[in-house]
This record gives structure tokens, sequence and C-alpha cells, in this order.
């Protein structure tokens, strides 16, 4: 197995900042829904939630990043993300511009068109080093 340092992998900085601006816009229609019907009715709530919810998307992104490899895993920081190790990959297809990342048992997928150019590179200079089939 190589060893890779510790890297993140980013976001294109239009992902994050999409993310903001979607829970801001949530969060000013829910805090209008409420002020304008005198704090009350489930749309205002819902919007507002619906907004801090974002927010926390938002907030994952921006510290976590899409991608964090080194210890010996790769892994998508998503609240629900998914990690594999590194010496357990067997096959890395590239398909519609995405990794497809294989073992075994399991299967990640690594969007391309979501991650920072200068990351993009980092990511596929790492990925060359694994000696695993390609395609």
């Amino acid at each position: 197995m190589v060893n890779i340092k510790k890297m993140k992998i980013r976001y294109k900085k239009k992902k994050w900042v999409v993310s903001l601006i979607i829970g801001s816009g949530w969060l000013v229609l829910g805090l209008g829904q409420l002020i304008l019907n005198d704090f009350g009715g489930w749309l205002g709530y819902s919007w507002g939630v619906l907004g801090i919810v974002n927010f926390v998307f938002y907030i994952n992104e921006y510290f976590n990043q899409y991608l964090t490899i080194g210890d010996g895993i790769i892994k998508v920081n998503s609240l629900f993300g998914k990690k594999i190790n590194l010496n357990e990959i067997k096959r890395i297809k590239k398909f519609a511009g995405d990794y497809i990342i294989k073992t075994d048992t399991s299967e990640l997928t690594i969007s391309t068109q979501i991650i920072d150019p200068n990351s993009l590179t980092e990511l596929n200079t790492e990925l060359e080093k694994l000696d695993v089939k390609r395609n």
C-alpha cells in the first residue's frame, strides 16, 4: 500500500456558496412568513427549519470539504458519507467524468464536477499512486 499524506479534496467555491444562498433564502422566507402572519402558521416554521437544515449542510461542506484521503482511508465528508480502506481497493473506473472506486464488498463514487480544479489535480495524482486495476 502506498502511504498517502492526509489531505482534503475541496469543493468548488460555487458549490458551498450556492448552499449558503439557498439556506439564506429559506431562512428569509421563513422569517418573513412568521412576521407577516403574526408568528403563526406551520408554513413559516417549515421554511425556517429548511433554512437551518441547509445551513447545517453548508457548514459541513465549508469546513469538512468533499473528501479526505489519509490514514489508509478515502472518505466522503457528508452527513452519511462512505469510507473505503485504500488497501481494499481493487478497481478504479472513470465513467462520465466521475471516479467509481470498488472493493470486493463496496463501491464509492466520486463526482469530479464539484471538485475544485487544484484539488482534482491532487486527487488524480494520489489515485495514480495506487497499484490497482484501471477501468
